[in-house]
């Protein structure tokens, strides 16, 4: 695995993809690459690729707490930082136990972040099905409301011709009665 791990680099490139797990045998490479450094883990096929790349992002914010860019920039000779495997040694017994409380507090707070996704997710439906509600509500009122003005709307015009031709008739009839009296009296 070891030769693996070196092919392995001497592949990567630029175009590389950032974040990548890659299958050989019964193990898994793990590899981050970030700033131009490459974090890589070599697990177990049946260990988490969750807790290992959060094993390579604790790794590689530390070493950039430890380390600037001109520094990594500068170095002539191989394990040039190999002060930082004493860091590595600590986190990676933090990681593989799995009754750490470190583990079980960001597997935690994982849960928690993705309960939460699906939490802000369902609030969204639910929000979304009352406002399609309340948007029925409103439409079937406003239909409710356009068939009173269509009926009412019915009504003022059947007044207004009775009006119009009511007065016309009464003054007529009235003059019928006028004359009917006047002349045949």
């Amino acid at each position: 695995y070891q030769s693996k791990a070196k092919k392995l680099f001497r592949r990567l490139n630029s175009t590389s993809p950032s974040r990548c797990s890659l299958e050989s045998g019964a193990y898994t490479f793990h590899y981050q690459i970030d700033s131009g450094v490459c974090y890589l883990a070599l697990a177990g096929c049946n260990f988490s690729k969750r807790l290992a790349f959060s094993y390579l992002d604790d790794l590689r914010r530390e070493f950039a707490n430890q380390f600037d860019t001109v520094r990594v920039d500068s170095v002539a000779r191989p394990y040039h930082f190999i002060e930082f495997e004493q860091y590595i040694k600590k986190a990676r017994r933090s990681f593989v136990d799995s009754r750490a409380n470190r583990n079980l507090a960001m597997l935690g707070a994982e849960l928690q972040d993705v309960q939460r996704i699906m939490v802000e997710n369902m609030d969204e439906v639910l929000a979304r099905g009352e406002s399609l509600a309340t948007l029925d509500d409103k439409a079937s009122h406003l239909s409710l409301l356009s068939r009173r003005y269509r009926d009412d709307a019915a009504y003022l015009n059947l007044r207004s011709v009775y009006a119009r031709y009511g007065i016309a008739c009464i003054v007529i009839l009235m003059l019928f009665c006028y004359i009917y009296f006047k002349f045949l009296w």
